[in-house]
């Protein structure tokens, strides 16, 4: 079934308009279904400026609906992708309250240590929200919630969610690959992996008692080792030292 806001049997009038460049004032004549047009006098790509994009910021066939998509929706896309794995996970774990706290828990963490990183939100965000969601079916295949388990089961659960949600395949394999080692990390790794990293062991040691039986010199030093990320090692000071 065709969009009927891109179906031309359905348009007016009002479906071929005129408007001035933003950039230069130059006339110019968009169609409805439009996405962007050159301005003929500054060549500058123009976003049309009466189209409503609302459906193509999540739907997985907006490019082909709309066409190439500008770059700021492409950006809306996967900025509102995050959201709706939020709820998906929250759907997904049921009435298990403890784990949806603990993914909502790293995924504040990994914001606020992906945004002074300057890592990609996006899958930092879906990874975070995402990073122990092979639980359930590790406790129903081996009766256990180890992590090496859950980092076998993760990935096909989040690939699933992922995919129903739209996800491009660059962003879905990068996730996966995140939930599919979270506990371990390589010799070699990504900025995302380092901020989901060690928002979850924030987040673990936040909820551990050990830690009040340090020195803080000693329990600072182990902070230092163990965490990957600068920020993260400055969020870990103020969320565990700092009282």
């Amino acid at each position: 079934m065709k969009c009927p806001g891109q179906d031309t049997q359905y348009w007016t009038e009002s479906a071929i308009f005129e408007t001035e460049c933003p950039e230069c004032g130059h006339p110019m004549e968009f169609f409805k279904d439009d996405a962007t047009r050159r301005c003929g006098n500054c060549q500058k790509k123009i976003v049309n400026p009466k189209m409503d994009f609302g459906c193509a910021s999540y739907c997985q066939f907006a490019e082909q609906c709309l066409g190439t998509l500008p770059e700021e929706f492409i950006a809306k896309h996967d900025d509102l992708l995050k959201d709706r794995v939020a709820v998906e996970m929250k759907r997904y774990f049921g009435m298990d309250f403890k784990r949806i706290g603990h993914a909502s828990k790293v995924a504040r963490f990994a914001e606020k240590i992906g945004k002074a990183e300057k890592a990609n939100l996006s899958v930092v965000l879906c990874a975070a929200y995402l990073h122990d969601i092979g639980i359930k079916n590790a406790e129903d295949k081996y009766n256990s919630s180890a992590p090496e388990y859950q980092e076998i089961e993760g990935p096909a659960v989040a690939r699933e969610i992922l995919e129903r949600l739209g996800a491009n395949e660059e962003m879905i394999s990068e996730v996966c690959d995140i939930v599919g080692h979270h506990h371990h990390p390589r010799d070699e790794e990504t900025l995302n992996f380092k901020c989901l990293y060690d928002a979850d062991m924030i987040t673990n040691m936040e909820d551990c008692n050990g830690k009040k039986s340090l020195d803080p010199e000693v329990f600072k030093n182990k902070l230092d080792r163990i965490l990957m990320t600068g920020s993260g090692k400055e969020l870990a000071r103020q969320v565990l030292m700092d009282d």
